[in-house]
């Protein structure tokens, strides 16, 4: 598969499309499209899954509180830090390294990067990425885990107290996962994966407000925890579901996803989903500066030190040629 870098010679815009990795295949979600017009399909709950996000959000709601009323003022602020690690353990890790390769890193990072997405708690990084590839590849289908056609409140949180359309099991299983099952950090996170995510999402966050400062167990438990997970949580869902509803599309009207300073802020960067869809392997996910892009901050930073390399992006030319040809307008090209 070619990639595109910034030193890519000018080729026309259905050439840029099919060259980076993840790329829509728009012919296929025609035809899943059309198959699931002609059988209904009748979701099934998992009162498990229900009875669990309940009790976190109950959870949440008693940490929010103690964040403005109870907590030191040290664990509020380890608590939006562990906001910020456990993000790029997504934003960073999952998502831009492993699920887009749009950037290669060396063995320590992807070690960090591996534990940051334990504390994230979102599954393994090969099952996050599996699905990922199922969004990108057959976007707002029956194929796609968090299908946006199904409702906001399925694109957000609803996919999770679903058991999955079978298409999603089907084409998934066409998908090369090869080079996340080859990568060790992965197999040791699969292979470790409870307890890693019992130590980083659940214990450190709270055992370093307790030692740290003398915080309360329970109360660095509801915020440094529960809540911080919580709120992680949602701001990776806001992009499957408002970043897919509400926004503008300056490059390409004709698909759902949409361009958010809002989500951008909440995720450190992936907001700019219109861009982030349209050329899925530019490392940056955006052509937001870098003040709203803090993932890509923290990769620049690694690069310099050499812990990232090879970082993939799109060529300004070609940029501006896709905005003024299938753009909404709402950007001007320059």
């Amino acid at each position: 598969m070619a990639t595109i870098t910034q030193t890519v010679s000018p080729k026309c815009l259905e050439e840029i499309a099919n060259d980076q990795f993840l790329a829509q295949e728009f012919d296929v979600v025609d035809e899943l499209n059309r198959a699931a017009q002609k059988q209904k399909y009748e979701p099934k709950y998992v009162p498990r899954n229900i009875a669990i996000f309940a009790a976190l959000h109950v959870g949440a709601f008693i940490g929010f509180y103690q964040l403005f009323f109870v907590a030191k003022w040290q664990t509020v602020a380890w608590s939006l830090g562990c906001w910020f690690l456990s993000g790029l353990g997504i934003t960073a890790g999952a998502h831009r390294l492993w699920a887009h390769k749009s950037y290669k890193a060396r063995l320590p990072l992807r070690v960090f990067l591996m534990l940051m997405n334990c504390m994230a708690f979102q599954n393994d990084v090969i099952e996050w990425s599996r699905d990922h590839r199922c969004h990108h590849k057959w976007t707002d289908t029956d194929a796609d885990p968090h299908n946006v056609n199904r409702g906001f409140f399925f694109s957000h949180v609803g996919w999770l107290l679903q058991k999955k359309h079978p298409k999603i099991k089907e084409m998934g299983g066409k998908l090369d996962l090869s080079d996340l099952l080859a990568d060790p950090v992965l197999a040791f996170q699969r292979k470790h994966y409870l307890p890693l995510v019992a130590i980083w999402c659940f214990l450190i966050p709270t055992v370093v407000a307790v030692y740290g400062w003398g915080e309360s167990a329970f109360v660095a438990f509801y915020t440094a925890a529960l809540w911080r997970y919580c709120w992680t949580l949602h701001a990776t869902w806001f992009i499957n579901s408002a970043a897919h509803m509400f926004g503008y599309r300056p490059y390409d009207a004709k698909i759902t996803p949409t361009e958010s300073i809002v989500t951008t802020l909440t995720a450190f960067g992936e907001g700019g989903h219109n861009y982030h869809h349209t050329f899925p392997q530019d490392y940056r996910t955006s052509e937001m500066p870098w003040m709203l892009n803090l993932t890509r901050v923290v990769l620049d930073f690694f690069s310099a030190i050499g812990l990232v390399y090879d970082r993939k992006t799109v060529n300004d030319e070609i940029i501006q040629r896709q905005m003024a040809k299938y753009g909404d307008g709402s950007l001007k090209a320059q």
